[in-house]
This record gives structure tokens, C-alpha cells and sequence, in this order.
């Protein structure tokens, strides 16, 4: 079955090369006990029959006769390593090891590959370099051995510097006795939605699968998780579904639907819209995204656009890599672009997760240096490309794969998935407080409602989130058209423009400047009433700056100013005034001349991106027109303003 979630986490792990190793060993049994050789012989046909019964049964018998047989060990450990019971495997070669007069160099590659996978690094280390040692130096083995050497070295050490980590389980409403897995959280974590594996049942369509995903959710009130419920169709189906993440504002649902009669391949990825309460039906992202290999695991940065996910397909650097796509228009998406070296590798580079920042991306890897399996790392897009992947460290990596992990938008909450004893069964949700050194930069989110002004009705408005030190798109969402509520996530260190536009009403702005260190990250709750473009209304242009004393235009002022040409261009009858306003320091001529100046520093700029100059005027107000007291700094603040005013069509 090509589960969606675990597929990909399993390959790799059974070491292939078993037969070699008891091919290598039999020239060396002894010549002087027919019956023995004949056992181990039969152990061996077994063995490659998967027939593990008869192979233990045999193995039990030549050890009767003699249990110092090295031969019977590597037999054992081999069939053990088919078995993913690397320990007994670890053990079982290093009683071949000790028995053997003149052993293989490549049992001790065998032995030290099985070690790793339990966590006896010091003892893997030890057997590599004995390879190494034994070993001529163009073997076929050398750059796994290194890699092996890597591994224990960068292990010893994370297991000296442990991170903090300290998981609890979310608890019986979410988590049950089957797998629970691939948590996704909107922004406020007041809703999370997840996988969940269970038996077929009569709805099941795929034809050779026993068990079936799907997706179950829980809502978060007064700081607890509800029952978990499964989600409706069309969300859910006969097929499987999983591998998802919402968006930070819980409009979008980006998810996998594997082993249907008309994907493109055998997992592709697909979305759906949030209209209410209704999830509408799912539509596939087809070409250029998905195509005949395995696309699986979105994660969409909270500038609604850009979508990450991991593929098999050709082009990347290794078997499984993680690439990234656009979405230009609702549902209409850009030929994928690999992520580059910096983050795949020759290995499985999966899992993506791009934090709420939208530059910090956690992913799962078995090619950069980690414990043996694979590991969680996170990375951060700078101006220059990704970092270097920093891997989350012991113990929350552990010898064992790990398959995923979520950070919520705070920056200061884990969610991952394990089947750690103590849970409800399989796998199970928890959640951990993160070590500060592996947190993305902090973000908080603005949450309410946007309708008109004089009826009270629910908008479906466009809401950005802009910074304006680079002028580029942070958040991108809609305020949902039956409800009018919306939530938008706003970086911490930024200063940000809030622009919420509808066809129909006056452009409206909000300016935030978010400090760069938060412990308790409060979000704002705001409801937007929206104005019609009526002769006689304002509209404060929150987010033009000048400096002191000065009349001229600061770079961060082009954002929002570039919004007001879009707007009287898309509304060519409009005519406006812009005024300039102060507050009451200094004299009254000398405010008025200031205002007059900065508000014709605006028209000048709407002139010179092709606004009709017969379709504006401007006027200095000086400190005539106060909207709050100039007793205290934030009404002086208010009271320095830059605003149009419709005057006519």
C-alpha cells in the first residue's frame, strides 16, 4: 500500500546486502561435520525464502552440535536484520564476531550498521574503523562508512548536549488506540486537524488496502482539546488522505489522496476552500505539479502563495526531495522549483513544515548528519539562500526515524507524532515546549471581522500583510464572505502595513510595529468596518512617513502609496483632496507650511505614477484639525496625519 505518511520513512532501513554476508562465510565452515554444514545450508535457503520459522529451527539444531559456529550468528543476524530487529541483529553479529577466527571485513560494516540503528554509537565507531582498518581503500563500502563514522561522532555528542524536551500527550479526545499523526494547527491553535489510520471498512475503495487514512479534527476551548470528530465528505473518501496542513488563517486545506483510479500517480496532491463552515470539493494541483511519481506532505507559507511538498521525481539530488510551488491564482499553480543542495541531499529529504514566519522550514532527512535514521532539521531563508539545516538534536532525535513535526505560530509549541509506550496505541499526538535555541522567529496574528459600515454585513475583502522595510507580501488571506471573519499572521521585529481592499469601499490600513523579542505574545483583535467611496469621506493614510521636521517621503511609505494608485486607478471618477495634519508643537504658520509640504510631497508621487493631476488637489491643515487630545504623545501621534478625502466623481 502506498501509505501517504510512512512509505517513505520505512524504505531503507533492511540493509540488502545479507546474502553477500553468509556467501563470504560459508568457505569458512569446518570441514569435519557434514551435519552441521548441511544445517547452516538449509538455515540458508530458508533465510532467502523469508521463511524465518525454519531458519530458527535449523539455527537451533546447529547450535546443538556446536554453539561456538560463527556461520549460525551471521545466519541469525541476518535474519534479524530482515526483521527490523536490529538489536538482536547487533547482538547476534557480535557473537559472530567473536567466534570467528579470521571474520570478513564486512561484518564488522554489518555489525556497526545495525549498532547505529539502536543507538550503540560508541561500539559502531569502534567496528567502522576496524573496517577501515581491514579493508582495502577503494572499497565499495567507503563513503557508507564514513557517512557511519559521521553519524556516531555527531551522536556521542548530542547525546552529551541534550536538548529540552519533555512530551506530553494531548490525551484520549484526540488520540485512540490506532495511529494519530501529521498534526496541522491555524494560526490561534484553536482548531487542529490530523491522520489517522484505522481498519477498512465497507467504504474503503482501494482494493488491496487493509487499512484506510483519513482525517479527524478537534476544536480548542478554554484551553482544552475536544472530542476529535472525522471530517465530512468530501474531504474524506474511500481512498486515503493524509499528509496535510491548513493554512494559518484555516481557510485553505492543502492535503495528499494516494491510490485513486484518476490521480496522476500514486500520491498527488490536491486543495480545498473553507466557505463557512464547508469544505468545498477537493481539486488536484495536476501539471505542472503533480505528475506520474509521488508528490505528497504541502506546507503553505502564510503568505498564501507559496507551497512546499517532497517528490520523487526526476530532477532532484536524491531519492526524495523537497521542492517548492506558486500559487499565481486560486487553484493555478508554477512549475515546482527544487529546494537545492543546501536542503536535499543524496538520501530522503521529506516532511517539510514552513513555520508561520515563512522563513524557517523543519523538514525530515536521513542525509545530513543526524542519529543513524531519520531526523528532524530546520533551516532559514536568508536574502542568500537556505542555511545550513541545524538538526533539533537528542533526545527529540532518536536512532528510530522521526517522521514530522509542527511549530506553532508563537514559536514556542511542538506537535509531533510517536508511539512512545504510555500513549492510547500506535502512534499518538503530543506535544512539547520547544528549546529556545530551536525556535523560528516568533509570529502573533490580528483576528476579527470585516464588514460595511452602515449595514452591519459580512465582507469578502483581500487582507495583506506587507512588510514595509522590504516591500514584500507576509500574509495573504481573505475574510470569509459568509462570516466576514479573518485571521492574519503578523512577524515579530517587523514593521507591517494591514491593507484590506474590496472593489466596492475605500481602501483601508493599519500600521504595526511588532518588537523583536516576545515572551507572551498577545494577539490583536480587530473588527474592520469598511467604508463606501461616498463624496465627503476620509480615509487616514496610516502608513506614509516622513522624518522629523522633514517634508520628504520615506522608502516605507511607497507601499501603501502604490495601494492609493491602484485604487483611484480602478476607480477613475473618483476626485480627492490630501491634506496634511500636525499636532500643536510649534507655531501655527509653521505647521501649516510642514503640512502643506508633505502633502504635496503626496500628490507629487501620485503624479508621477500617472494619476491625472486635474483628479487631485492638496491643502496643509497644520494643527487645525485635531482627531485626538495634543495632551499626550499617542494623541499627537494621531494628530500627525496624511489623509485624502473624496470631494467629488
Amino acid at each position: 500500500m502506498d501509505k501517504i505518511s510512512h512509505t517513505i520513512l520505512k524504505i531503507g532501513r533492511i540493509l540488502p546486502i545479507f546474502v553477500f554476508i553468509i556467501t563470504l562465510f560459508f568457505p569458512t565452515m569446518a570441514q569435519n561435520n557434514q551435519k552441521l554444514i548441511d544445517l547452516c545450508k538449509k538455515a540458508k535457503v530458508e533465510l532467502n525464502n523469508k521463511n524465518f520459522k525454519k531458519v530458527e529451527s535449523y539455527l537451533m539444531k546447529a547450535k546443538k552440535i556446536d554453539s561456538t559456529f560463527a556461520d549460525i550468528y551471521v545466519i541469525q543476524g541476518d535474519m534479524y536484520n530482515f526483521s527490523l530487529k536490529s538489536a538482536l541483529a547487533a547482538d547476534s553479529y557480535n557473537k559472530a564476531l567473536k567466534y570467528a577466527k579470521n571474520p570478513k571485513p564486512l561484518l564488522y560494516f554489518i555489525t556497526a550498521e545495525e549498532e547505529v540503528k539502536v543507538g550503540r554509537y560508541e561500539s559502531a565507531r569502534d567496528h567502522y574503523n576496524t573496517y577501515l582498518d581491514k579493508t582495502l581503500p577503494n572499497c565499495p563500502l567507503m563513503k557508507e562508512t564514513h557517512k557511519g563514522l559521521e553519524t556516531c561522532e555527531f551522536a556521542i555528542n548530542a547525546i552529551k548536549n541534550p536538548v529540552d524536551f519533555s512530551p506530553i500527550n494531548i490525551g484520549p479526545n484526540i488520540n485512540s488506540e490506532y495511529d494519530e499523526y501529521l498534526p496541522a494547527v491555524v494560526a490561534d491553535e484553536s482548531e487542529i486537524i490530523f491522520t489517522v489510520m484505522r481498519p477498512r471498512d465497507n467504504n474503503t475503495q482501494c482494493a488491496f488496502c487493509q487499512m484506510e487514512e483519513d482525517f479527524y479534527a478537534s476544536k480548542r476551548e478554554n484551553g482544552e482539546w475536544k472530542p476529535r470528530y472525522k471530517l465530512d465528505y468530501p474531504i474524506n473518501t474511500g481512498y486515503n488522505e493524509g499528509a496535510q496542513c491548513i493554512s494559518p488563517d484555516g481557510k485553505y486545506l492543502f492535503y495528499t489522496i494516494c491510490n485513486t483510479d484518476f490521480g496522476n500517480g500514486s500520491c498527488d496532491l490536491y486543495w480545498s476552500k473553507r466557505i463557512g463552515n464547508r469544505w468545498s470539493r477537493p481539486r488536484n494541483f495536476d501539471a505542472p505539479v503533480c505528475t506520474k511519481f509521488w508528490e505528497s506532505q504541502p506546507s503553505i507559507a502564510p503568505d498564501g502563495k507559496t507551497i512546499y511538498f517532497a517528490s520523487n521525481r526526476p530532477g532532484g539530488f536524491g531519492k526524495m526531495d523537497i521542492w517548492k510551488t506558486t500559487m499565481t491564482e486560486e487553484g493555478l499553480f508554477s512549475v515546482p522549483e527544487n529546494l537545492g543542495k543546501n536542503i536535499n541531499t543524496e538520501g530522503d529529504d521529506s516532511a517539510p513544515f514552513i513555520h508561520a514566519d515563512g522563513r524557517t522550514l523543519y523538514f525530515v532527512s536521513d542525509g545530513h548528519p543526524g542519529m543513524g535514521g531519520k531526523d528532524i532539521f530546520f533551516a532559514t531563508l536568508t536574502d542568500t539562500g537556505w542555511t545550513r539545516p541545524v538538526n533539533l538534536g537528542y533526545p527529540i532525535n532518536t536512532p528510530a526515524d522521526e517522521i514530522n513535526i509542527l511549530i506553532n505560530a508563537a514559536g514556542t509549541t511542538a506537535y509531533f507524532s510517536t508511539d512512545k509506550e504510555g500513549g492510547y496505541g500506535g502512534q499518538d499526538l503530543y506535544y512539547f515546549a520547544l528549546d529556545e535555541r530551536l525556535r523560528p522567529t516568533p509570529v502573533t496574528y490580528i483576528k476579527g471581522k470585516v464588514f460595511d459600515e452602515n449595514t452591519h454585513e459580512p465582507l469578502h475583502a483581500a487582507i495583506e500583510m506587507i512588510d514595509l522595510n522590504t516591500n514584500e507580501v507576509t500574509t495573504s488571506t481573505f475574510s470569509d464572505p459568509v462570516t466576514g471573519e479573518f485571521l492574519a499572521c503578523i512577524l515579530t521585529g517587523s514593521n507591517i502595513l494591514l491593507n484590506v481592499s474590496h472593489p466596492y469601499y475605500l481602501i483601508h490600513s493599519e500600521n504595526f510595529q511588532i518588537e523583536k523579542n516576545y515572551t507572551e505574545l498577545n494577539p490583536y483583535l480587530k473588527n474592520i468596518a469598511m467604508k463606501r467611496p461616498e463624496v465627503g469621506e476620509s480615509f487616514v493614510l496610516r502608513n506614509v512617513f516622513f522624518d522629523f521636521d522633514k517634508s520628504t517621503l520615506k522608502k516605507e511609505s511607497e507601499v501603501e502609496l502604490n495601494k492609493l494608485v491602484n485604487y483611484l486607478t480602478s476607480n477613475k471618477g473618483i476626485i480627492i483632496e490630501i491634506g496634511g495634519h500636525t499636532d500643536n508643537q510649534g507655531s501655527e504658520s509653521y505647521n501649516e507650511r510642514l503640512s502643506n509640504d508633505r502633502a504635496k510631497a503626496v500628490y507629487d508621487f501620485l503624479v508621477n505614477k500617472g494619476i491625472d493631476s486635474k483628479r487631485m488637489s492638496y491643502k496643509g491643515y497644520g494643527m487645525s484639525k485635531p482627531v485626538a487630545t495634543n495632551d499626550t504623545e499617542e494623541g499627537r501621534a494621531l494628530n500627525r496625519r496624511t489623509e485624502f478625502t473624496i470631494i467629488g466623481y
